[in-house]
């Protein structure tokens, strides 16, 4: 089969999975995205995210993985929302979760498509393949731009021209030499809106992440007490922050998703807060079967959760923060304290202070008794 031909097919191929067009590059050309993972983990700015250092010498080139690799495949599965993200920040008292996490997993549905694209192209090239849909140390965002999907913005996601930010990334990598297409062009300019909008302020130049200071980074990957300085900027999000992509002028040409399978769940879908904060580790685990939610763990969750709870400036749902006060988690007992301190009268706060703080034993716990007491007391 002619290359005209087969890239022509492959695109029909793309059509009926619902991906996009595919985009392809070589992989024998220059890389210089494992010098730039390099200098991100030697700054520290990767966090508690002990797997990229851990698995930085396979990431820094997708032939690490894979020697005999010649081309990468990039497709793209658009997840658009149907509304403006931004506008969800103003439901104070619900839960707001990153539009990828609101249905359901994309991991296994991408990948089993992948791999249905894979097949036909092994069985027309003859050559060995291999799919990534995220969950190996491959730098799909890197591959994407330089195949020519779409380009690395400043807030260091992918943007693409027909798809705005709302793309998640897929890989095929092949044993076959395939015509390449063109990198893709940076057409950013001078705008910095991902930049200005970031709520912690975590870009520390156009490019540069640093991802201790992400929402997404804090309320997903990151597993232990989240800082104060963060805590009030986090507003109402509960799982990831899609401010950077939403505020993003090329999603003027966005497209809705339509995948069925990806369509928010009404768990996920501004939920209130107070109906989760009651859940335990079985009721986390059922709602959330399925889902990427269920990878953070019930007590990171509810860390957010509480969080959330005291941004709100809802007082009633202090009742049930304060029924936390003696959670087994210290994480859910921090942001409980942490949480009241911001809802209740400081009247009543001193008066769980000296109900509570001589039972606590934990010292990140105490120290939030310590913080909250202060602002507090009386005058």
């Amino acid at each position: 089969m002619g290359e005209p031909t087969l890239i022509a097919k492959l695109n029909q191929q793309a059509f009926e999975q619902g991906l996009t067009p595919p985009k392809i590059t070589s992989l024998s050309g220059p890389w210089t995205a494992g010098d730039r993972l390099h200098e991100f983990i030697a700054q520290g700015l990767h966090g508690d995210m002990d797997w990229l250092p851990r698995e930085a010498h396979r990431r820094q080139h997708p032939n690490a993985m894979w020697p005999q690799a010649k081309s990468a495949i990039v497709f793209g599965l658009n997840y658009g929302p149907k509304h403006n993200p931004l506008s969800d920040l103003s439901h104070k008292s619900h839960g707001n979760v990153s539009v990828y996490a609101r249905g359901g997993d994309y991991h296994d549905l991408f990948k089993n498509r992948l791999k249905k694209v894979a097949g036909w192209l092994h069985q027309e090239t003859g050559r060995a393949v291999k799919v990534f849909v995220d969950t190996a140390p491959l730098m799909e965002k890197p591959l994407a731009a330089q195949a020519g999907l779409g380009w690395q913005g400043k807030h260091t996601n992918l943007v693409s021209k027909g798809f705005g930010s709302w793309l998640f990334l897929g890989v095929i990598l092949s044993e076959a030499e395939l015509p390449t297409d063109k990198k893709a062009e940076d057409h950013c300019g001078s705008c910095q809106a991902c930049i200005d909008i970031c709520p912690t302020k975590a870009f520390v130049a156009p490019y540069q992440l640093d991802a201790r200071a992400c929402i997404s980074y804090l309320t997903i990957e990151h597993k232990g007490h989240i800082e104060r300085k963060y805590r009030t900027a986090m507003g109402n999000r509960i799982y990831g922050c899609d401010d950077c992509l939403a505020v993003c002028p090329w999603n003027k040409y966005a497209q809705a998703g339509a995948e069925t399978k990806l369509q928010a769940r009404p768990a996920a879908n501004l939920p209130e807060l107070a109906d989760l904060i009651v859940l335990d580790d079985a009721g986390f685990r059922e709602i959330f079967a399925g889902s990427p939610i269920k990878r953070t763990g019930r007590d990171r969750f509810i860390r957010n959760v509480l969080i959330a709870m005291g941004n709100s400036g809802n007082a009633t749902l202090a009742k049930p923060a304060t029924e936390l006060l003696s959670d087994p988690s210290t994480l859910v007992r921090a942001m409980a304290v942490w949480a009241l301190s911001q809802l209740l009268p400081a009247e009543e706060f001193a008066k769980l202070v000296a109900q509570h703080q001589p039972l606590e034993s934990d010292p990140q716990v105490l120290q939030e008794w310590k913080t909250g007491i202060s602002p507090a007391l009386p005058a």
